[in-house]
């Protein structure tokens, strides 16, 4: 007579399906690193899914339905950008900031080192969802008003915040503060200053902050 493998009393093993799901994010970061650098080298436009896919050893299938599309791969390389290089998100490492500070001049400073952290990895691909909209990609033209109108009112919702515990000048309203937020953090400000000029992401950070005192203080 043959016994059951779990016994007579045992209940069925439940699935783990842990193992599975840390898979398909390990792959899901591959298709990520793979793509990131892809798109600057060859290039966004020559580059196809199903060239990112091979590189990263996954199927164009899992791409289309992790991403929907290169705009879609695109978005989700910007949005890693946005988390910094530090173990905590940097808007959280922000917010944090701003609510503690009660030196303005050296909240300013952080802001200026978040720029400085955060500029190389996510500006370079805030050029190239400019520089493929520039091209004719209604997608890519889509996204790049998309991530235009997510960064100012993240902008503005600094401005709201710092105004809001008397840290800025007075008479300085929401709307020039959160601009003044928008150009310091621009991908065509790091463009000029770092891409063209050679300046260290340091440098560029030191003058950011330098920017935000003189006008915002």
């Amino acid at each position: 007579m043959r016994t059951a493998v779990n016994g007579p009393d045992k209940a069925p093993r439940a699935y783990d399906a842990s193992g599975r799901r840390a898979r398909a994010a390990e792959s899901r970061r591959a298709v990520l690193a793979c793509a990131r650098s892809l798109f600057f080298a060859p290039g966004f436009a020559s580059t196809t899914v199903a060239e990112i896919a091979r590189a990263a050893g996954v199927s164009a299938e899992f791409v289309y339905k992790n991403f929907g599309s290169k705009a879609g791969l695109v978005r989700a390389i910007w949005d890693q950008s946005l988390l910094g290089s530090g173990g905590v998100p940097a808007e959280q490492r922000s917010d944090a900031a701003q609510a503690e500070a009660t030196d303005p001049g050296a909240l300013m400073e952080q802001f200026g080192r978040f720029v400085a952290e955060i500029s190389p990895i996510g500006s370079p691909v805030a050029l190239l969802i400019r520089d493929a909209a520039a091209s004719g990609d209604a997608d890519m033209a889509a996204l790049q008003q998309e991530v235009d109108a997510a960064r100012y009112e993240r902008m503005l919702h600094n401005a709201r915040r710092v105004i809001a515990r008397g840290l800025l000048r007075p008479g300085l309203s929401e709307a020039e503060a959160a601009d003044v937020f928008f150009m310091t953090t621009s991908a065509e400000l790091y463009e000029t200053l770092v891409l063209k000029r050679g300046w260290t992401p340091e440098h560029f950070g030191r003058f950011v902050a330098a920017t935000l005192k003189a006008n915002l203080l």
